[in-house]
């Protein structure tokens, strides 16, 4: 047996209020929901792994990607703060964008922290570009990349 991997479909993070998660990417990155869905029952279920899963989503469209957002109405977890950067399993989504400052801007305005600042990459294939860390209100790590701007 033999497989091929066609392509990558989308990303998924659990937030704790799907409302509040759909106004700040659809605000904040400018863009409208694709669709929402509630997925319930033994299909739920067997897809997750968790029994009892009631859940709301929303599916967010990117350039070149899609976001899902998932809320977990049933079961409801600990209001526990997703593990940091540095803990093993971490996964983080990175974006590119053409301001980092004004988007730093809109960002804090949504609750969401810095826990660093910018930095700009010294040297090496990525010099000049700009990155930093932020996390949404349920802990979730975002990167936001700014390249250069070309000579000219």
């Amino acid at each position: 047996m033999s497989f091929e991997l066609r392509r990558t479909d989308h990303t998924g993070i659990t937030v704790s209020d799907l409302d509040r998660a759909v106004a700040f990417w659809c605000d904040i990155l400018g863009v409208e929901v694709e669709r929402r869905a509630h997925l319930t029952g033994s299909f739920a279920e067997d897809v997750v792994g968790v029994a009892g899963a009631d859940i709301r989503t929303a599916i967010i469209p990117l350039p070149g990607h899609r976001l899902e957002l998932l809320e977990y109405v049933r079961p409801r977890s600990a209001p526990d703060r997703a593990p940091g950067p540095d803990a093993p399993g971490a996964m983080h989504l990175a974006f590119v964008v053409e301001d980092l400052d004004s988007l730093l801007a809109r960002v804090a305005e949504g609750g969401w922290v810095a826990p660093g600042r910018p930095r700009e990459m010294a040297d090496g294939p990525r010099a000049g570009t700009r990155f930093i860390y932020v996390r949404d209100p349920d802990g979730t790590t975002v990167e936001f990349i700014e390249e250069p701007r070309p000579a000219g």
